[in-house]
This record gives structure tokens, sequence and C-alpha cells, in this order.
């Protein structure tokens, strides 16, 4: 696999869906941005300062992090969506927010996401680079789920951990290749992420597309 071959299909599978990619970063923007405020504001009294204000901030804080875990499952979709892109199979925006529908699938992201964050963190406490490898390591745990929803969370996260050996460095390098475009990015305030946002995801589901198959084909 090499990265300029997967960033070239990224950019062909996106020829003719910047139009959709950009919307839905910029309305996943607006989620991730508004909700967690509106709750602040909710439960922070807004903008007033009371005697009861830091129990209304613990108040406050709990129901952030609620939220937190709920978003979980759409941003697992938007993954989802430029898997779709990636395979050439038609994405709608419709499919993202269609997650919510399926208690179920949601509830299993959210405890995968948790499992996962737990793994990284222990082995963070190990070292640094102990984490960041393992980071890599379960990268494809979510794009895993979705080709194979009958996997249970520890077996998708070893299925991913059992499939990038050998290949981390690569998915590495991947990432680091976009630096420039991330720098051009901020220099634009932050509208350049609009782009750069759907041509990092579909590369990453170009990459999990690539790795299923040359390992198949060995």
């Amino acid at each position: 696999m090499k990265i300029s071959a997967i960033k070239q299909q990224a950019r062909g599978a996106l020829q003719g869906n910047w139009g959709l990619c950009v919307l839905l970063s910029f309305l996943t923007f607006l989620i991730f941005t508004i909700v967690p405020n509106v709750i602040s504001l909710l439960f922070g009294g807004g903008w007033e300062v009371s005697e009861g204000s830091a129990e209304v901030s613990w108040q406050a804080s709990i129901a952030n992090i609620i939220v937190s875990f709920l978003l979980i499952p759409l941003s697992v979709a938007v993954y989802w969506f430029y898997l779709s892109i990636a395979r050439l199979e038609g994405a709608r925006l419709s499919q993202v927010f269609a997650i919510y529908a399926d208690w179920k699938k949601s509830l299993k992201l959210i405890g995968t996401s948790i499992v996962v964050s737990i793994f990284i963190f222990l082995w963070t406490l190990l070292f640094i680079i102990p984490g960041i490898i393992k980071q890599f390591s379960y990268s494809q745990t979510f794009f895993l789920l979705k080709d194979h929803p009958e996997y249970s969370i520890l077996e998708a996260i070893t299925e991913s951990k059992v499939r990038m050996k050998g290949y981390k460095w690569k998915y590495f390098l991947l990432h680091l290749s976009f630096i420039g475009w991330g720098i051009l990015s901020v220099i634009t305030f932050g509208i350049g992420f609009l782009w750069l946002i759907p041509y990092i995801t579909t590369s990453t589901a170009t990459f999990y597309n690539e790795l299923i198959k040359t390992q198949e084909s060995q």
C-alpha cells in the first residue's frame, strides 16, 4: 500500500461528493460546538453567578459528559459515511443521523469507545509512546464493526490489533502527510478544515479498504 496511491484513490472517491462532505463537516462542527455550549448555559445558570454556582457547575460537567457519550454514535456514523464514499456506494447524510434509530447499535458503539479509551489510557500510564502505538493498533475497530456487526467489542478490538500488525507505521505516515494541509487550514481561520476533514477521513477509510484487500489476497 503506497500512501500516495491511497490519497489519490480518496480524492477520486470525493469527486462529485465534495459539496455533500463539506456540508457534513459544517453540520458536525455546529453540533459538536453548539450542543455542549447550550448544555453549559442551561445547567450553568447562563451568565449569572450565584452562591450555588459551584453546584450548578458540577451539574453542567455531568451533563456535558453524558452529551459526549451520546455524540459518540454520531462520530462513528461519520466515519462510516466516509467508508461509503471510499467504496463509491453513494453515501447520504441521512445515514449518519439514522444511527440513533438503532439504540442497541448506538449503545454498543458507546461501549466500544469507552473500552478502547480505557485500554489506551492504561497503556499510556506505562509511557506515552505505548499509548500512541496502541491507538494505532485499535484504529480499525469501528470500521470492522461496520463490516462485522456480529463482532463483540473485544473481538473488534482484537481483530484491529491483528490487522494492524506491520501497518502501524504506514498509518502514522499517512496522517503525518496531511500536516501541511493542516497548517494551511489554520491559516484560513479553520475554514479549510471543512475540506481537509473529508480528505483525511476518506483516506483513512481507503487505508482500511486496502488493508483488508491486501491481507485477504495473501
